[in-house]
């Protein structure tokens, strides 16, 4: 409003010309729309919404949750709708609950992000009232109920509204990328409502998420007069008996990720196995035929990875420690090895400088205790990154990349598909190629994660989601790294 310059009744005119456009072209078949109308903004935007859809001709009504100390903009809105159509329907709900016909579209516009506590008395009734009722809803901005980033333990029970859709402006809301708030959200739309780019590029924002141009902007060209040397030479140790899968996955994709050499540390009974499934890798042969029981020499390595398929017995977990103690190069930690921390904590703190830790919400909360909510979970993850001074990677339908410093971002990318065993080996091995590559821990987790996660939903286009696996992810690696590299 500052920037433009704008008042605030014009800019809720154009976010609601926006939500209108986005609203017919998913239920434009649809001939009645109700609206939800709260006391505050997000109510004048519905109160609006409802007056835009009135000039197209389709059928409205308005129920407002109180007619009494309306926001400015919010009575603006009412006055003028009054004005230019004395025929719509405006009730006040009251402990009746509305006839809404299942052919209609209910707008939820009660409340918005600016929500700073759980909705109760007659408010939480109304959407107890909402949920109840036989016709699809779309909410404006957030679900009424649901506030912007800590929503408290889903087990208290809360009052929000559960939308099929939410049209939300200008930027998702943190509290839209936790698992528990799925079932409120619905599909999700950020809507372009036109705000200042000037004003938001000198606003400090705490959260962010991984775009392309970002990623883009961080690779650096691979120059045509170099040689494998140059591209860093990476130590993997993986696999155990009956894992050595975990060990191909995870060298597949590291060689993928424009590694120069990779040597993966392995007991014998694995040695064939990953010879002939990744040639392009070299083998160091473990003392124990089973498992990981002696930490090889690291000094020529630029980056190690240790944990997928490593398994946790007692010599693994000697290994592991002796691993740590005598290397100096950034290591990418997952899986198994992540559950050996779990057991020995004071061996965190012996990681080499510029590592990298990558656990999925079980392995979090075997390191840092358990979370009642998606929001607890990223608020320790960030606060175990900065005592321990290690990147975390906190895995999920959207995974969350965490700096030792505590800045972090979210990636969009990626589908339910990729739930999948393997799937995890695959971004262990793209991590380790870029650290060993030289790139920093917080680009080389950013980096990995979108690359990982976009090839993630190219093999879901090929295959779709139930049929996709972790291999399929790797095979679609050279299809990413064209993209960004080229951009």
């Amino acid at each position: 409003m500052r920037y433009e310059p704008i008042d605030s009744f014009a800019l809720m005119k154009r976010a609601a010309g926006v939500l209108v456009d986005a609203l017919l072209h998913d239920y434009g078949n649809y001939g009645r729309f109700v609206v939800f109308a709260g006391p505050g903004n997000n109510g004048g935007d519905g109160i609006v919404m409802a007056r835009m859809l009135l000039s197209r001709g389709y059928a409205v009504e308005v129920w407002l949750a109180s007619d009494e100390r309306l926001s400015d903009d919010c009575a603006t809105a009412l006055e003028k709708l009054r004005a230019a159509y004395p025929l719509c329907p405006i009730g006040v709900l009251t402990d009746a609950v509305p006839d809404v016909p299942s052919d209609s579209v209910i707008i939820d516009a009660l409340f918005g992000s600016g929500l700073c506590r759980p909705l109760d008395g007659r408010f939480a009734q109304m959407v107890q009232m909402m949920n109840s009722l036989d016709a699809p809803v779309v909410s404006v901005d957030i679900p009424s109920g649901l506030m912007g980033e800590d929503n408290g333990d889903p087990k208290e029970g809360r009052a929000v509204v559960c939308a099929e859709r939410t049209y939300t402006l200008q930027f998702p809301k943190l509290s839209m990328f936790f698992a528990e708030n799925e079932k409120y959200i619905g599909k999700v739309r950020v809507l372009d409502i036109g705000l200042s780019k000037r004003a938001m590029d000198e606003t400090e924002a705490l959260t962010h998420t991984i775009e392309q141009d970002w990623v883009c902007a961080l690779i650096s060209p691979r120059s045509r007069c170099a040689h494998k040397g140059c591209f860093g030479r990476a130590l993997l140790v993986a696999g155990s008996q009956g894992m050595a899968g975990a060990s191909v996955l995870a060298a597949r994709a590291a060689m993928r990720s424009g590694l120069g050499l990779l040597t993966v540390h392995l007991p014998v009974c694995n040695n064939e196995i990953v010879q002939s499934s990744v040639p392009e890798a070299m083998t160091s042969i473990d003392a124990c035929d089973t498992c990981f029981s002696v930490a090889p020499n690291t000094a020529v390595y630029t980056a190690i990875g240790v944990g997928p398929g490593l398994g946790r017995s007692d010599d693994t977990a000697v290994a592991l420690h002796a691993l740590i103690k005598n290397s100096s190069v950034p290591m990418v930690v997952d899986a198994d090895a992540l559950n050996i921390f779990a057991q020995n904590p004071t061996w965190i703190d012996e990681l080499p400088s510029g590592s990298v830790l990558t656990p999925h919400p079980g392995e979090l909360a075997r390191l840092v205790g358990e979370s009642y909510s998606g929001y607890r979970a990223l608020t320790r993850a960030r606060d175990f990154a900065i005592k321990h001074n290690v990147c975390v990677v906190l895995k999920g339908g959207y995974t969350a990349v965490i700096d030792s410093n505590g800045d972090f971002c979210i990636n969009t990318a990626g589908n339910a598909g990729m739930a999948t065993g393997g799937s995890g080996d695959v971004l262990t091995g793209v991590v380790l190629a870029l650290l060993a590559r030289g790139y920093s821990a917080y680009d080389a987790a950013r980096i990995a994660v979108y690359v990982h996660s976009v090839a993630g939903d190219e093999a879901a286009r090929e295959l779709g989601e139930t049929s996709l696996m972790a291999g399929d992810i790797v095979r679609h690696l050279p299809d990413v790294w064209r993209m960004v590299e080229r951009v």
